[in-house]
């Protein structure tokens, strides 16, 4: 059957759709199989072939040689064979040629289109995640396409990819038509067609970004040894560098502060602080409390705390508004941080604060049997372990129960802390 103007139309859409050719001429054959089955005989064996050069389609009916046939869309007689190919023999398998402009009819040609048309989207699919399955972990460009209730629909060179309302960056609002820029989360294989997950507030989005554009960072003299985030508001990226010449902060600033403008600004506003590593904790956990200036820094490696010391005038500062410089540290170093002002500078309430806050840490102390404790003058698990199960029973509040539970709770603190109960 020929079709001159086929191979124009295939290769319009292989342009218009960014798909191999070749890809969709076996498509459009194995279609033709389907239609042929549904025109000619749905048992037979049935084999399309488009030239590549003419665009003429023909089809061809595959039959077992048999000595007497009892499935005429499956077998042809020995006899009958041998008219067309005189050296068959019984058993092989023979193609004749079908008179294809006779067999195939209107119906047929609907069903292989709608079959090819399948076919594209199923080869697009394919190519879409082909494109994209290596770039999970990278940044991309898109533009914003449409929202699917808070999620956002970015259009990408080649393929839609999705940025979850979980992915989003709080403090941003996107337009129809933003260009924006994403990390790559996830590229998953769907039976509706690959899923490519964005988002812009996942710490490897910030560590991309200084890959990006440090390039100490991308050849590896200069290293990122943690990241923590609170998209939209401030990051804390701790670097360090082998190489005494280079200063790790310093590279990642910039001359001028260039570079990490330049990161903020793809951040969309969002604060970077800049840390220098260092092994020691207290260092590392000083560094990272920066600008706030401590009086003493203490840690505690079997509770994993640390606990930070400073004048009254530094305590906002080492906080941070919210609190958000004190968790943004303890996320960065994997530390739990205390800060609190100095005690020999605090006034009773204060001293009673910090007491309640100390027994409600402990494990098996509730905050308000700490404050009833504290109330009552049992102010450290030592002053707990020591006081009589009567004397913490008749603590308002307090049953004998209770009071036995609470003495446990710290003679497994003070063990845990001392490695032994105390004599």
């Amino acid at each position: 059957m020929a079709n001159d103007g086929l191979l124009n139309v295939i290769e319009s859409l292989a342009q218009e759709r960014n798909l191999d050719q070749e890809t969709l001429l076996l498509a459009i054959e194995s279609a033709l199989v389907s239609a042929a089955k549904k025109s000619i005989g749905p048992n037979g064996e049935y084999r399309v072939e488009i030239d590549r050069k003419s665009g003429e389609m023909r089809v061809f009916h595959r039959l077992e040689v048999v000595e007497k046939v009892v499935a005429k869309d499956l077998q042809i007689s020995l006899e009958k064979a041998r008219k067309q190919k005189p050296e068959i023999h019984l058993g092989a398998f023979v193609e004749f040629r079908v008179e294809s402009e006779k067999e195939f009819g209107r119906i047929a040609a609907q069903t292989a289109r709608q079959t090819i048309m399948h076919k594209i989207r199923e080869a697009e699919k394919e190519r879409v995640f082909s494109d994209y399955k290596d770039r999970a972990g990278s940044i991309v460009r898109g533009t914003v396409r449409r929202f699917d209730r808070n999620d956002v629909i970015i259009e990408l060179e080649t393929a839609e990819a999705v940025m979850p309302s979980s992915e989003r960056v709080p403090t941003e609002e996107y337009q129809v038509g933003d260009s924006i820029q994403a990390f790559v989360l996830a590229v998953k294989s769907q039976n509706r067609g690959p899923e490519i997950v964005l988002s812009r507030s996942h710490p490897d989005f910030v560590r991309k970004l200084f890959e990006r554009e440090v390039t100490e960072i991308s050849d590896g003299s200069v290293e990122i040894m943690g990241i923590a985030r609170e998209a939209g508001f401030r990051s804390k990226v701790s670097v360090r560098s082998a190489e005494d010449n280079i200063d790790p902060v310093g590279a990642c600033v910039g001359m001028r502060g260039i570079r990490v403008k330049s990161i903020v600004r793809d951040l969309g506003g969002e604060k970077v602080d800049i840390v220098r590593y260092f092994p020691d904790i207290r260092k590392y956990v000083a560094a990272a409390l920066a600008p706030a200036k401590l009086a003493k820094v203490e840690e505690d490696p079997i509770t994993h705390r640390i606990k930070v010391i400073v004048d009254e005038d530094q305590l906002s500062l080492a906080i941070g508004k919210k609190g958000q410089n004190a968790r943004l540290t303890s996320k960065l170093t994997g530390w739990k941080i205390d800060i609190q002002k100095d005690e020999a500078k605090m006034d009773f309430g204060e001293r009673v604060a910090l007491a309640i806050n100390d027994l409600a840490a402990v494990q098996g102390i509730s905050r308000e049997q700490a404050e009833g404790l504290v109330g009552a003058g049992f102010l450290t698990p030592e002053g707990i372990m020591a006081a009589d199960l009567e004397d913490l029973a008749g603590i308002e509040g307090m049953t004998a129960p209770t009071a036995h539970e609470v003495k446990g709770a710290a003679e497994k603190y003070y063990e845990k802390i001392h490695g032994r109960f105390q004599s």
